[in-house]
């Protein structure tokens, strides 16, 4: 599918959109507007969205990352808050790429709140996320949207950081295991301020996400991720102590972990999120 006659949205192009519609990017939405057509190609390459494709994006602003999208898919439905950016994206992909306009939806709504998504299902999100969102909108799209395969996502390198770690990681935490619970998670590259506008105070980093099958269990994934947030709740402690209130005792804690194959005295950071399936499932056996 080849439409490289769509013009991409350059730094001249997003400021002149934001003054025609008064757009002032607010932290209130976490907006950071990409100026730089080259970032939003590599996202799309690194995401492998191909011609047969349906993603979701979230955030789409002023369609910095919609125009090669639309390229590349066979269908984008766009999630965005500000009334105002999704009464226009619609205008802008018509103004850029008529050819392209009838693989867009536009749904004006808070990602969090979106429960339903038009048909053909996304298999693929791909999204630049402020950060203070970034974790549970990637869960929860996660969870409710179970035919998404592949994520890749733009957000604060920290947040990047601590998505991809793996167990002992300084920065591993519920973030970490609960992603791990649906996908393989990576940080697929780093991208420097420059490339946004207004150039935030960080920089940024690529996550990729591939679906796979959740930990064999009989527990549910609501009474695992409780179990991650008790361990979590108090990092320096044990986990016997750690989850002696989840639990109902620090007995009881010790009892379900050491009949889950783990270690009392580690902490929460060192474990997988296999091993906190395994734990969760004492506690209902």
């Amino acid at each position: 599918m080849n439409d490289d006659a769509a013009t991409l949205l350059t730094a001249p192009l997003v400021r002149e959109l934001a003054g025609r519609l008064d757009v002032r990017p607010t932290k209130h939405w976490g907006q950071n507007f990409v100026i730089d057509p080259n970032t939003v190609r590599k996202i799309v390459r690194l995401a492998g969205v191909g011609p047969a494709d349906s993603v979701v994006e979230i955030g789409p602003g002023l369609g910095s990352l919609t125009l090669p999208l639309l390229q590349a898919a066979a269908h984008v439905t766009a999630v965005e808050i500000d009334p105002r950016l999704a009464e226009q994206l619609p205008r802008t992909v018509a103004d850029l790429a008529p050819q392209l306009r009838e693989r867009l939806r536009v749904i004006p709504q808070d990602a969090m709140t979106v429960t339903e998504m038009p048909d053909p299902q996304p298999v693929a999100l791909v999204a630049n996320l402020p950060y203070n969102v970034a974790v549970p909108v990637v869960l929860s799209f996660l969870a409710r949207f179970p035919t998404l395969q592949r994520v890749l996502v733009m957000v604060q390198l920290e947040v990047a950081e601590r998505l991809a770690a793996g167990p002992g990681s300084k920065v591993y935490g519920v973030p970490s295991v609960k992603a791990a619970w649906y996908a393989d998670v990576r940080l697929a590259d780093r991208v420097g301020r420059n490339v946004f506008w207004p150039a935030p105070n960080v920089d940024s980093g690529l996550v990729a996400m591939v679906r796979h099958d959740p930990p064999a269990t009989t527990a549910s994934r609501e009474e695992v991720f409780a179990c991650i947030d008790a361990a979590f709740a108090a990092r320096r402690k044990t986990l016997r102590a750690a989850l002696a209130g989840w639990a109902g005792s620090a007995p009881e804690a010790e009892r379900m972990l050491r009949a889950a194959g783990v270690d009392p005295s580690l902490r929460g950071e060192r474990l997988t999120i296999d091993q906190f399936a395994a734990i969760s499932a004492q506690r209902i056996g």
